[in-house]
């Protein structure tokens, strides 16, 4: 397992299992995450900001290529739905574009 931190969600410092999605993991330990498309790599809310460790996760989708391409997601951005954290730790932080109003965030860096 590795470990994903959350910088601007306070407690969300989390061990992803093995071929588990940031999202799934984020929602097994009981964080809220926006997710509009269900899970399906058909939009952009569930996209994290990575800080640090991009280079732990799993290649970019399909999905996250074409939305790269429509220039809809940054090269420092991946997917939640779409990326897995196969080694290493990764630190990131939720867009303000896509904060959840009921959710409370802190301060990033």
């Amino acid at each position: 397992m590795a470990l994903l931190t959350i910088e601007n969600l306070p407690g969300a410092t989390i061990e992803v299992p093995a071929g588990t999605t940031l999202l799934a993991a984020l929602q097994a330990a009981g964080h809220d995450w926006m997710h509009a498309c269900g899970a399906k790599g058909r939009c952009t809310t569930c996209r994290l900001e990575v800080v640090a460790g991009l280079e732990n996760l799993t290649p970019p989708t399909e999905a996250e290529l074409r939305y790269r391409a429509a220039g809809r997601l940054l090269p420092h951005e991946r997917l939640t739905c779409q990326a897995r954290l196969p080694a290493g730790p990764v630190v990131g932080r939720v867009p303000a574009a896509t904060q959840l109003p009921h959710q409370q965030y802190g301060e990033t860096p």
